[in-house]
């Protein structure tokens, strides 16, 4: 087999992590001694044994002599679990195959150096963008420092939301609302703003059983003006929820909501009344929010592209038109006055369900 085959087995086992290795990275390893694959293994979730430990064990004393392939750089830091290139050379792994550098500041180069310092024969770079892919929220958060936010909508074929009454239930079919939620159990975080939250009363699970887990959730809502009564309130005891407001909005207001099991963060408000998405950012960092799935309305889509925060876009179009200038836009504010500032979406999958097209892609913005 060629070492690109090899990768690939890696990155296949690597993906069975999805949803459950946040704030880590998912990754794979296998360990190969002459032709034959000796050990296999993945980092199952956050605090568990990282992959190429759980290969070598695997592997049961055939990893002396063997070649390591690996979607990323193995750890040289002390952190849950000890750093993995200790593991690999005590070993007697002889040469490592490697997709990408870590960019994790505290690995980023220094793990490769380690293992050549010890003698290993390192190679990188072997479906380094197939690697870059599928750990692209741990990517933005390491590169960025900020989640990887991934908007979703279900869309009429005129690019609306809702009608002009409100009404989005249900723009997109059954089939397209299962693969939405099978989306939603594997983020960190799910965003609207406080307008989403008055007009929809949702409620932001994700309606799948056993979910791998319940994302953050997380509304913007400047003035506090969240119902008690709406359901993200009456369920804030179960599930974590954010509500993120400015430093002035009413405190007898943030009591009752602190003792109803919400947590409210105050930041400062961005010069035009409403909550900073910078320092909105800078919290979920910190928080080890990865990735978030925002969900939010026009105007909080708006501020999302305006801030250049939107990374990826998972758009259902069912078959309908809408009409009206005052229906909900997919994204609302001032937009722009001229084509060639338009955001550009580089298109990587088109899927049906059923009547429905889903697409998704890259945002990106010609400056």
């Amino acid at each position: 087999m060629k070492e690109e085959q090899y990768i690939g087995m890696a990155l296949a086992l690597a993906r069975k992590g999805f949803g459950s290795t946040s704030p880590n990275p998912m990754v794979g390893a296998v360990l190969v001694k002459g032709k034959e694959v000796v050990g296999r293994g993945y980092h199952k979730k956050a605090g568990h044994a990282h992959a190429e430990i759980v290969a070598i064990n695997d592997a049961q004393g055939e990893a002396r002599g063997s070649t390591l392939y690996i979607n990323l750089e193995p750890c040289v830091h002390q952190g849950k679990t000890p750093p993995c290139t200790d593991a690999i050379i005590q070993a007697g792994i002889k040469r490592v195959v490697v997709s990408m550098v870590d960019p994790n500041p505290k690995v980023n180069g220094r793990g490769i150096e380690a293992l050549r310092k010890a003698g290993i024969e390192v190679k990188v770079g072997v479906l380094d963008e197939e690697a870059r892919r599928l750990n692209e929220a741990f990517v933005v958060y390491m590169e960025k420092k900020r989640p990887f936010f991934i908007m979703k909508a279900a869309v009429s074929l005129d690019g609306k939301i809702a009608t002009k009454t409100c009404d989005s239930k249900w723009i997109s079919n059954e089939e397209s609302r299962k693969y939405a939620n099978r989306l939603r159990s594997v983020m960190d975080g799910i965003l609207i703003g406080i307008n989403t939250v008055i007009t929809d009363n949702p409620l932001l699970v994700p309606k799948v059983i056993r979910p791998k887990k319940y994302p953050t959730r997380i509304i913007l809502d400047s003035k506090l003006r969240i119902p008690l009564a709406c359901d993200i309130v009456k369920t804030s005891g179960k599930y974590k929820t954010l509500v993120f407001t400015s430093e002035d909005s009413r405190a007898d207001r943030e009591a009752k909501l602190v003792s109803m099991g919400i947590e409210v963060v105050r930041i400062p408000h961005d010069g035009n009344g409403r909550t900073s998405l910078k320092h909105v950012c800078q919290d979920l960092y910190k928080r080890g929010i990865v990735s978030v799935f925002v969900e939010g309305g026009g105007e909080v889509h708006s501020a999302l592209l305006k801030e250049d925060l939107v990374d990826k876009v998972v758009l259902f179009y069912a078959p309908i038109i809408i009409g009206g200038k005052n229906a909900l836009n997919l994204v609302g504010g001032k937009g722009i006055d001229f084509l060639k500032d338009a955001y550009r979406i580089d298109v990587k999958t088109i899927k049906r369900f059923k009547e429905d097209i889903c697409v998704e892609g890259y945002v990106h913005r010609n400056h």
